[in-house]
């Protein structure tokens, strides 16, 4: 058996409550807790529950400064304020030329580091497109042009690679100058990342706008498209791209939406 879990037995008061939030039932109380077979998944609840700190995962004990105690009656941010946070989010497509530098990107991505995943698989990769995004982009090129004749906008995308001044602004990414790339072998925890990330930016006074057209690469020839990044691991999927800057527009009111469709059954 593979040990998974750190249990200090000498502050381990035999509560039980890590063994009630064990969905895969790994854990049993005996005077205190124990672990049982190779079944953990390091989703981390019993660690996050014990209300004497007494197990850890031994996969994290390196990152020991990433644990913080918080009360969960205390919710950081009341309903109304989100609510309006999520209203006042809009597309940006219009950049200054103003470069995003490393540490914010680090702080950014910290949204990503605290993001679910299926099976809580963590598997999810970033790039981030700069200097090498005028290259990125005549590869994408490459893979979708084979869709000109269907998509007016890449065959716009491909006048403007052969002359730029027939155009005045980017077809795909607009004033855009950096690209976030999300890599992922599920497609929902690549979202979930780069949405929490987006949010992030947000309130630090960036935006930006997922392009469609540039994921089209990895759906039409995947092969191809990995090869650009030969440190991401072939078998994931690029499942998000995110134009990202500092907006040179600021907009004043919400818009309305269609409304939503809901059943409860």
């Amino acid at each position: 058996m593979v040990e998974k879990l750190k249990i200090n037995t000498e502050l381990c008061s035999g509560c039980g409550l890590c063994k009630s939030v064990c969905i895969r039932d790994n854990i049993e109380i005996d005077e205190t807790a124990y672990e049982l077979e190779n079944n953990c998944f390091e989703c981390g609840h019993c660690m996050a529950i014990c209300p004497e700190g007494a197990v850890s995962l031994i996969k994290y004990e390196n990152q020991s400064d990433m644990i913080e105690e918080y009360n969960a009656r205390e919710i950081p941010v009341d309903y109304d304020d989100l609510l309006q946070f999520l209203k006042q989010r809009r597309s940006i497509r219009w950049f200054k030329n103003k470069k995003i530098d490393k540490a914010t990107f680090e702080k950014l991505f910290m949204g990503a580091y605290y993001s679910p995943s299926a099976q809580n698989m963590q598997d999810v990769e970033f790039a981030v497109l700069d200097e090498k995004l005028d290259e990125f982009m005549e590869l994408v090129y490459d893979i979708i042009k084979v869709q000109e004749d269907e998509f007016f906008r890449i065959k716009e995308f491909g006048d403007y690679l052969k002359d730029k001044s027939s155009k005045k602004f980017h077809p795909l990414l607009w004033e855009g100058s950096q690209l976030i790339l999300t890599f992922s072998s599920d497609k929902t925890s690549a979202v979930i990342a780069n949405t929490r990330l987006e949010l992030l930016a947000y309130s630090l006074g960036l935006g930006g706008f997922y392009s469609l057209f540039i994921l089209k690469a990895d759906e039409i020839n995947h092969d191809k498209l990995m090869e650009f990044f030969p440190e991401i691991d072939k078998s994931k999927h690029m499942y998000s791209s995110f134009v990202i800057g500092y907006p040179k527009k600021r907009f004043r009111r919400t818009l309305p939406h269609d409304d939503i469709t809901i059943k409860f059954l």
